[in-house]
């Protein structure tokens, strides 16, 4: 069997895994967001924080709720940071530098899970377990519960009310996160992942000498990595450690992860609006947009010309052989789609074309299929502004769902599209005219600009993979990311969550002969095109300036 045909057989494995949890797990987020009755383990969370879950929430309140629990986290992250030299477990490290403590608490909180450290040199059990894997948790069911009050916006009629966040937040962790936390977690330790709480420990090399090494509570945290699309790792060597991600088949197994509540969430927003097939068209969107930048990035890696990739069978470098070229071209691809972050490649060692499909995938929003919650609720952004540019071409007031949408509705949709490209371009830009930051720069040119571009597009996104040719472990680098972590983030949850109380508030318009069918192949194929035009207009002056540049040359 050829590599070419082996990376096929993988997409076609995974793309048949997904269809079978599909059904069974969007019924059941349907049924977690919609049920009355609340579990003694959440009545018991519910005291402990103060909370009436049963109390529905105006966008406002809900919004609030959104804030103070991820500012909580923040804060909470920080101090624990801070604080590692006494901690027990710390395993002699001292406690983190304040910008790197306050960048990795707004990446983990932003559910972006951003690293300029060496988890394995940096972060003790405690941190490790207590702080990062637990926002690991509540950062994906964060954009779960935002995702759930949008569908609920577009499902309602005359009233303001989307939910409870309190309520949403606990079921998203409990019935949701925990479970399928579980299981994975155990698949993987079957699989030879870590799972433990040893010291660190000398390890003989090949070439002599020795390594010192620690274990940890890994597999635990690569599953929720993996699940609630955070990224990050518990080595630096991400995804394509041994310890993290020992097989070809724990490395398909980590894709199906990343891609498996996105895809289902489809499902349950088809349900929650009283329309299945509503759902298949978002789902079809975002499968059409991932099925092409997998056989862009196979093809760009397969069949690069140079006698070196060409001796090898495709561009190998930065690759880890036990996945090959199509194992790292499905898991960049997909990490690089979602808003994950996890690598199990070096991404800087792509060629041009395929550093570039990275970018370009994180500069869609990630929603095909995108982050948990945030993919959904980018996506269904899109498509106003798609029912938007339709109707300015027949001359019909836009219509999505039975909700118009005017001009309340369209300006918070702007907004929410204007925001990201926003903040990677600025801070580029003010990177690479600042004299300090460009000596972080691993390569001068086209590549290093691109080095520089993909930090802010992964920090803006949330994504947090790098091209890791940067040193970005530096005061500028971990305040800039952070601010646009936080920012992009938190930001554009203000404008989903108001889009969302604006509808609710709507009474419903009946469907005409002349009303837009969106759940019709044509509608999907007019978002996906509103998608593409829209980031190559906005970002393909930079990407002119990098990846292009790289790729021509």
């Amino acid at each position: 069997m050829g590599p070419v045909t082996a990376g096929v057989l993988q997409a076609l494995a995974l793309i048949g895994a997904l269809a079978l949890a599909h059904i069974p797990l969007g019924n059941h987020m349907v049924r977690v967001y919609t049920s009355p009755r609340h579990l003694r383990i959440e009545k018991w969370i519910y005291r402990g924080i103060g909370a009436d879950p049963d109390t529905e929430m105006r966008w406002p309140a809900y919004l609030r709720g959104v804030l103070a629990f991820s500012f909580a986290g923040v804060l909470f992250l920080y101090l624990l940071q801070r604080l590692q030299g006494v901690l027990p477990g710390s395993l002699g490290f001292d406690s983190v530098a304040p910008a790197q403590a306050f960048n990795t608490a707004a990446s983990f909180v932003a559910n972006t899970n951003w690293q300029s450290y060496y988890g394995e040199q940096t972060m003790g059990h405690v941190v490790q377990t207590a702080g990062l894997a637990v926002q690991n948790f509540v950062s994906a069911a964060v954009g779960m519960a935002v995702a759930v009050a949008l569908v609920r916006g577009f499902a309602r009629a005359r009233t303001g009310e989307l939910g409870n966040f309190w309520s949403d937040l606990v079921r998203g962790v409990t019935r949701v996160l925990v479970p399928l936390a579980v299981v994975g977690a155990l698949i993987l330790v079957a699989c030879g992942v870590v799972q433990n709480f040893s010291g660190i420990h000398e390890v003989g090399q090949f070439t002599g000498g020795v390594q010192q090494w620690n274990g940890g509570a890994v597999a635990s945290q690569e599953v929720i990595k993996e699940l609630g699309t955070n990224g990050g790792g518990y080595f630096n060597a991400n995804s394509a450690h041994p310890f993290e991600n020992p097989t070809p088949f724990s490395n398909l197994f980590e894709i199906f992860l990343i891609l498996l509540i996105p895809v289902a969430l489809t499902r349950t927003f088809g349900l929650m609006v009283g329309s299945v097939r509503q759902g298949y068209a978002v789902l079809a969107t975002m499968a059409a947009l991932w099925i092409g930048f997998v056989a862009l990035m196979m093809w760009t890696e397969f069949a690069h010309p140079g006698p070196a990739p060409q001796a090898a069978g495709g561009a190998m470098e930065g690759k880890e052989l036990r996945f090959g070229i199509g194992g790292s071209s499905l898991f960049a691809v997909t990490t690089t789609l979602t808003s994950t972050g996890a690598v199990n490649s070096f991404h800087s060692s792509y060629t041009g074309f395929g550093g570039g499909i990275t970018m370009l995938g994180m500069m869609l929003g990630e929603i095909a299929p995108g982050g948990v919650g945030s993919g959904l609720y980018g996506m269904l952004i899109m498509a106003v502004v798609a029912v938007f540019i339709a109707g300015l071409m027949v001359g019909r007031t836009p219509e999505y769902l039975g909700k118009k949408i005017g001009p309340r509705e369209i300006k918070l949709a702007a907004l929410y599209i204007l925001i990201t490209p926003a903040l990677v371009l600025v801070f580029t830009s003010l990177s690479m005219a600042l004299p300090t930051p460009p000596d972080s720069m691993l390569n001068p040119g086209a590549h290093g600009f691109s080095e520089i571009l993909y930090a802010f597009t992964s920090a803006a996104n949330n994504n947090g993979s790098a091209f890791a040719g940067l040193n970005a472990d530096t005061d500028w680098f971990n305040t800039t990311t952070g601010l646009a972590m936080l920012l992009g983030r938190f930001l554009p949850m203000v404008l989903v969550l108001a889009l969302a109380g604006s509808l609710a508030a709507q009474q419903p318009v009946p469907a005409t002969a002349g009303t837009l069918r969106t759940e019709k192949p044509m509608f999907s194929g007019l978002l996906a095109g509103a998608v593409l035009i829209i980031v190559g207009l906005t970002y393909f002056p930079a990407l002119a300036l990098g990846p292009l540049a790289e790729g021509l040359a």
